[in-house]
């Protein structure tokens, strides 16, 4: 019988995905660690289907992956940690259960590449780094990094790395060269590459879907480094403005998760994705200020956001992008608008208990001199 591994299959994307395989009649199995930064009972949420054969185990630990590919003839890999700050201050960790775990389950995939047929990794648009801009002489540049010694000037828009000249955001493509400057991108960008270089070497095909910033019900709310849009839910629920970097200007793409979902089982069975890297993406704009703002009118409307002028080591300025690979090769097209969307998070987050832990984790990044 075919039967298909989730990793990360308790998770915010993973649950979700799980959810429509089983609605599909696929016979599906999770691994999961259930770790406390996602899950802080350390038990299964109780959102997650019982028909699905869950294993807890860890990515790291080829016993563990070695029993959640028996029978397995494809693999969605979702698991891994979350969250730039927390893989700036615990570095080691963020790179053994991202990369690492990579690493150990693509090992395990190899010694069955006769049965499984694909692998579809989950990477993220950390591994991009700050966008793409158009200089009015030199047109689209990368001007990378924003050096400290700029945002301590609190000049927050990126320069063109040769003449100086202010620049104009612009959609990513995925031939951009991969630039990560936090941890977790780095480990996302080592997670993409290890699945499409050993899928090449070795004959299985394997996909690389770089999701943009995800939204919607069953974030990890007691992960403060959980989506943007659920961090400010969460702290308007409390009675608390939502804290906004820098000036508010930065540019994000907001997708929810069912078009994730859409997305990712496109990449399962599209024929011209293996070896790829694709954006998933709605290809819309939509400031941080803005979208704060969205959220104090529908839950807290006479709170304001808070713009504090201060920036975090990792951070990048804009980052949207042109979704058109994944239209025209895996036919997904996002459907869900931002309007839609945030009605149904905001619905979600009202109804957990879970607090909001943001406070605590701004101070661990402050002692770690990460926030400027």
């Amino acid at each position: 019988m075919s039967r298909v591994l989730v990793t990360g299959g308790a998770g915010f994307i993973g649950s979700h995905l799980v959810d429509a395989l089983l609605a599909a009649g696929e016979d599906v199995r999770i691994l999961d660690n259930l770790d406390p930064l996602a899950h802080p009972s350390g038990q299964p949420p109780v959102h997650l289907d019982p028909a699905a054969d869950l294993r807890i185990g860890d990515l790291r630990q080829p016993d563990d992956v070695a029993a959640a590919l028996d029978g397995v003839d494809r693999v969605f890999h979702l698991g891994g940690i979350v969250g730039n700050g927390e893989s700036m201050i615990n570095v080691r960790k963020a790179i053994d259960s991202n990369a690492g775990g990579t690493a150990t389950l693509l090992e395990e995939v190899i010694a069955r590449r006769d049965r499984i047929r694909r692998v579809v990794v989950a990477s993220s648009m950390v591994v991009y780094g700050e966008g793409a801009y158009r200089c009015p002489e030199h047109g689209v540049v990368l001007p990378g990094v924003r050096p400290a010694s700029q945002l301590r000037e609190r000049r927050w828009e990126p320069v063109c790395p040769r003449c100086g000249l202010a620049t104009t955001p612009v959609p990513l493509t995925e031939d951009k060269p991969l630039q990560p400057i936090s941890v977790y991108g780095v480990g996302k960008r080592d997670t993409e590459e290890l699945a499409l270089v050993l899928g090449g070497a070795y004959g299985f095909e394997a996909v690389a879907l770089r999701y943009l910033n995800v939204y919607g019900p069953r974030q990890a709310l007691a992960n403060p480094y959980t989506g943007v849009a659920a961090i400010f839910s969460s702290r308007l629920l409390g009675g608390e403005a939502p804290r906004v970097f820098e000036d508010g200007g930065q540019i994000r793409d907001l997708v929810h998760v069912a078009d994730v979902v859409a997305a990712t089982r496109a990449a399962m069975d599209a024929t011209e994705a293996p070896g790829r890297a694709f954006n998933v993406a709605t290809g819309r704009r939509v400031e941080i200020g803005e979208l704060a703002q969205r959220l104090c009118d529908l839950l807290a409307p006479a709170l304001e956001p808070e713009i504090t002028g201060e920036f975090r080591a990792g951070d990048i300025r804009h980052c949207f992008a042109d979704p058109s690979r994944a239209r025209d090769l895996l036919g997904f097209e996002a459907r869900t608008r931002i309007e839609d969307g945030l009605p149904e998070l905001v619905e979600w987050v009202a109804r957990q208990t879970t607090g909001e832990s943001g406070d605590a984790a701004l101070a661990a990044l402050r002692r770690a001199g990460l926030v400027g």
